[in-house]
């Protein structure tokens, strides 16, 4: 899965350069030292102690910068056929740095997000017929025999309720940080401004006084617009919602859709999925699921 992912954010990011394979196994071998350190290293300081490894992540991340920036450059100025997430920022008037680094950010980020939020969703549908039946059935509504179009993808209401409820029940980002921006108050405390706060979303996104049943899978749950919109508070849609994650939702859809409407996804027997919680929650095995054919 994360080699779709990989693959579907790189043409998204930097295009044509990317419909090679094999600069797709190169980006995701200097993708995965990357991103290793920043889910590890960086947080438990082990990176410091280590020269090999902290010399394996600099080199990586260089390799990552040297490919942007040189697709930087090749789009400036000029007019493409296909527009790419790097044209976005060249035509925003940001400087060469910040280009630079909402690109390695959107790259690096938004492959584990899609990655994992594809993987969740489909070992989610296939613990309920009853929400796979649904999803079939809306699917099939909105596009028939039709292509896939982002104008359709917006009508799939309950695909949405569907990765909403994935990125809660899985947690998907157990954990996020944010700059106060203002001067806050909780109770009798206050947060001064510019201060770093870390929020418990592992926490939040299962508290039973929010969501009845936390951890049943439930898409109907999100039928509910004050759900909605404590979702929304939470930085999971709405203005708040992280580019990655938009990304994320959007890429899914198109894989269930295309699965869905071909396939039932069904568990396989006695399979025990264990969580690993990091910087993006995974299963700490593979995991495995048998299909069978709708026509």
């Amino acid at each position: 899965m994360l080699g779709f992912a990989m693959k579907s954010v790189t043409q998204v990011v930097m295009g044509s350069t990317f419909e090679d394979d094999q600069e797709v196994i190169r980006f995701q071998k200097n993708h995965g030292t990357v991103w290793s350190e920043i889910g590890k290293g960086f947080l438990d300081g082990s990176l410091d102690k280590s020269p090999t490894r902290k010399k394996q992540y600099e080199d990586a991340l260089m390799q990552l910068e040297f490919i942007l920036k040189k697709i930087i450059e090749e789009r400036k100025g000029r007019n493409f056929s296909q527009c790419i997430f790097i044209d976005s920022l060249v035509q925003g008037n940001l400087n060469d740095q910040q280009i630079l680094e909402d690109s390695v950010i959107f790259s690096l980020a938004s492959c584990i997000i899609t990655a994992k939020l594809c993987t969740w969703a489909i070992c989610f549908l296939t613990t309920s017929e009853e929400v796979q039946k649904k999803l079939y059935e809306e699917i099939d509504q909105v596009f028939g025999k039709g292509p896939i179009t982002p104008e359709k993808i917006e009508q799939l209401r309950y695909c949405r309720q569907v990765l909403c409820e994935t990125v809660r029940t899985a947690k998907l980002t157990p954990v996020s940080a944010r700059l106060q921006d203002i001067e806050g108050k909780i109770d009798k405390f206050i947060i001064p401004r510019e201060t770093l706060v870390l929020y418990a979303l592992g926490v939040v996104l299962q508290d039973p006084s929010t969501w009845p049943s936390p951890y049943k899978f439930d898409p109907d749950r999100f039928d509910d617009e004050s759900i909605m919109e404590t979702f929304s508070l939470l930085g999971f849609s709405g203005t708040q919602e992280c580019p990655e994650l938009r990304f994320a939702y959007m890429v899914t859809t198109v894989l269930l859709s295309v699965l869905v409407r071909r396939l039932h996804i069904l568990p396989v027997e006695g399979q025990v999925i264990e969580t690993k919680y990091e910087l993006v929650t995974s299963f700490k095995e593979e995991a495995w699921i048998t299909v069978s054919k709708r026509y």
